[in-house]
């Protein structure tokens, strides 16, 4: 299997940047020169059975790359690809079988039915224990493999035979028909540790002694090959058989590759339905507040930081959906121009509402999966415009939150890149940047993931001689969003009183889970 160094010339090669997100499949296919030829994105649904459970059906992922190839096929040549890189959410899980067929439905990573067996881990005592989960910020969390392999075994999942593996290792096993994981995936949500590997003992100590036996045997680092696409998904997908096919990782992390964001300092803020914040380090950075330190999860000799909130993006579908569920998909854009422009109308703080962005659980920095949603200070006066700006204001609230508790480390954030679909929402990013009191960059090219693993694939054919060499020369720069001095004083008031409202609700939400 190659990696990425040897070829340096500089030909006008096709690369697929291939991003299974939560709500639906991206596909760029760029130059290696980072031009953008074509995108597609196809949506799959998430079913919600019960509160905290979310699931998918892979076979949808598949069908939704099927149909976005077979429209990039209508305006070129798919046999101009040379290579292709693929990430995907973390740890959205499915057991299979020894052909790889789904046995479950996948888990999503905002899944919180492993909250049980993340508590049981988190409360051991054996050295090797407190060892290993000191290197992702003290704690599992039930979104995370261990936690949900460990569920998954506890409820008679795990036969002979099954496996248990992520998305992005069902996907590259779909395409060449090897399984194999990514050390991206396994540093930050498997409790692996570059250089050593897997420690038995911290699975024997967790109750899950045969995790060999379920998971796939290699792991291998970010941007190095997997194998090629086989004849049958060749045919499948309308490929040539043959395409080396390169290992991607976690959707946002990839994304930090995207925007170009690999040197020590640099927030890159992933803005979808939920919102992740990533810096790379030096050193190792311990903070409770924090996830990490992980190591050299996407580049070597770099250590990544992370932070994270649960419920963003989805929180403005969940408001379409609710206040406007009879108008059509195709006219929802009109929809959001409205509510965009009304609630640009309204002053900062929505006029004393004030909301906790905690609907599916707080990932940073309380690590909260009682967590549930508030809205609070609502009068008659109030319109459902003043409930959309409350929503976007959360957000900005938990990021700013997030930023602070970075802050409390040694870690100084130089700049922030923002990426993805939120950073389309103009709104939004003034928000942001009014209420956290910093200036915030986008991207030309707003879906870092996408771009990200094309990346990944231009490394891996050889044009450049680093992941972090590729990054930079093919990351664009877009608009820049600078804080209004009024604004940001305004929201100081309005932080306040969201943080009150962690102090004061959280107790209660815990008394009102359903079960």
């Amino acid at each position: 299997m190659s990696k990425g160094g040897g070829n340096m010339t500089m030909k006008q090669a096709i690369v697929a940047g291939i991003d299974f997100g939560t709500q639906g499949l991206k596909v760029g296919l760029f130059t290696v020169a980072g031009k953008l030829v074509w995108k597609g994105e196809r949506s799959y649904p998430t079913v919600y059975p019960h509160a905290g459970q979310a699931e998918q059906n892979p076979q949808h992922w598949w069908k939704a790359l099927r149909e976005v190839l077979a429209e990039a096929a209508s305006v070129l040549p798919l046999s101009q690809i040379e290579g292709i890189g693929v990430c995907a959410t973390s740890s959205t899980v499915l057991v299979v079988d020894e052909a790889g067929t789904p046995q479950t439905p996948a888990l999503m990573w905002m899944d919180k039915r492993a909250v049980a067996q993340a508590q049981t881990i988190n409360e051991k005592e054996e050295p090797i224990v407190k060892d290993i989960l000191r290197y992702s910020g003290g704690k599992v969390s039930e979104e995370w493999m261990v936690a949900k392999a460990l569920y998954l075994k506890e409820n008679g999942y795990l036969l002979p035979g099954r496996k248990v593996v992520e998305q992005l290792d069902w996907i590259n096993f779909k395409l060449t028909n090897r399984w194999v994981a990514s050390q991206c995936n396994a540093v930050c949500k498997w409790n692996y540790r570059d250089g050593e590997g897997f420690s038995p003992a911290f699975f024997k100590a967790i109750d899950l002694p045969e995790y060999r036996e379920f998971w796939p045997e290699e792991v291998i680092p970010v941007g190095s090959q997997v194998g090629v696409v086989t004849e049958g998904a060749a045919v499948e997908l309308g490929l040539s058989a043959g395409i080396p096919v390169f290992q991607g990782g976690i959707d946002a992390h990839i994304g930090m590759l995207g925007v170009g964001a690999v040197d020590s300092g640099i927030m890159s803020l992933v803005m979808g339905t939920s919102f992740v914040h990533l810096v790379h380090a030096e050193e190792p950075v311990f903070h409770e507040g924090l996830w990490g330190p992980y190591e050299n999860p996407i580049l070597p000799d770099k250590w990544l930081i992370e932070g994270g909130q649960l419920s963003c993006g989805s929180l403005t579908t969940w408001f379409l959906q609710q206040f406007y569920p009879h108008v059509p998909a195709e006219q929802l854009y009109r929809v959001y121009d409205e509510l965009l422009a009304e609630a640009a109308r309204i002053a900062p703080g929505s006029e004393g509402l004030v909301m906790m962005d905690s609907w599916q659980g707080n990932r940073t920095p309380y690590r909260n999966p009682h967590a549930t949603g508030s809205l609070v200070g609502l009068t008659l006066a109030h319109t459902r415009y003043h409930i959309f700006r409350a929503i976007l204001e959360a957000t900005a609230y938990g990021t700013r939150n997030i930023i602070s508790t970075f802050e409390e480390t040694d870690v100084p954030i130089t700049r922030i890149i923002a990426c993805g679909g939120g950073t389309k929402n103009a709104l939004w990013m003034q928000i942001l940047s009014d209420v956290t009191g910093l200036v915030i960059e986008t991207l030309e090219e707003t879906e870092a993931g996408s771009k990200g693993a094309a990346i990944l694939a231009s490394y891996g054919l050889g044009h450049y001689l680093t992941l972090a060499d590729a990054a930079k020369a093919l990351a664009e720069k877009g608009h820049v969003y600078t804080p209004q001095p009024d604004a940001h004083r305004a929201y100081d008031r309005y932080f306040t009183t969201y943080l009150d409202l962690h102090k004061a609700l959280f107790p209660i939400m815990k008394e009102l889970i359903v079960t």
